[in-house]
């Protein structure tokens, strides 16, 4: 067993007020935020993409085994592949599978099978959780709170993404096995969603919705 090791912490204290104001400004800039479900077919320079990769594999994770894989996908026909799979998925899903209530929670989204965006969409990132890791020494172990963790993870995508100036999707066909399949990742591996990614279209519109304010999200004992 390995002895731990550890090195000075840098921490920067803040004064209470810059504090509040700090926590403020984050708030404002990701109240703005929105799912996009209509996207631009305009580039995006891979450097942006991979800032916010490493942003996302900064977040805190079981022993820190980092149990994730992230796939970036800018192949036209990889997008394709993945669109005519994901739309069988969901066809199945809107047609068959889906209760009479989860139709009825997605209505005021305007969902449907259709998901153009799978190709419109300059980078599709598909997350995956790994269940097992390999160490340095060879050995492979068992990842734990494996979900948790890559959950954790694509947070800090989402926000790293909208901070960076582009908008995305969280896209979650189901099943996702064929994910693996098209990107030749192991069966050990699970897709977690898929990310669309880009810039929204000109004409780009978004459902009108709220969200639940704090006393309904939160309680202070």
């Amino acid at each position: 067993m390995q002895t731990a090791k550890f090195h000075p912490l840098s921490f920067t204290e803040y004064p209470p007020e810059e504090m509040i104001q700090r926590a403020a400004d984050f708030r404002q800039h990701m109240q703005q935020r929105r799912t996009v479900r209509h996207f631009s077919t305009k580039p995006v320079p891979r450097a942006v993409i991979e800032e916010c990769l490493v942003t996302a594999g900064t977040a805190p994770n079981g022993a820190n085994l980092q149990p994730w894989h992230f796939v970036v996908v800018s192949d036209p026909k990889v997008k394709h592949e993945i669109r005519v799979a994901a739309e069988e998925e969901e066809q199945e899903f809107y047609q068959r599978r889906a209760p009479k209530e989860w139709l009825e929670a997605l209505a005021p989204l305007g969902t449907d099978e259709h998901k153009p965006f799978l190709e419109d969409a300059p980078y599709l990132i598909v997350v995956f959780g790994k269940n097992h890791s390999e160490l340095a020494d060879g050995r492979k172990v068992k990842n734990y709170y494996v979900h948790e963790s890559v959950g954790i993870a694509t947070g800090f995508l989402i926000a790293a993404i909208y901070h960076a100036g582009l908008v995305s999707l969280t896209h979650t066909p189901s099943p996702m096995g064929f994910l693996n399949g098209i990107l030749n990742r192991p069966s050990d591996e699970k897709p977690f969603l898929l990310l669309v990614t880009g810039f929204p279209a000109d004409d780009a519109e978004v459902p009108n919705i709220t969200k639940k304010p704090l006393e309904e999200i939160a309680t202070f004992i």
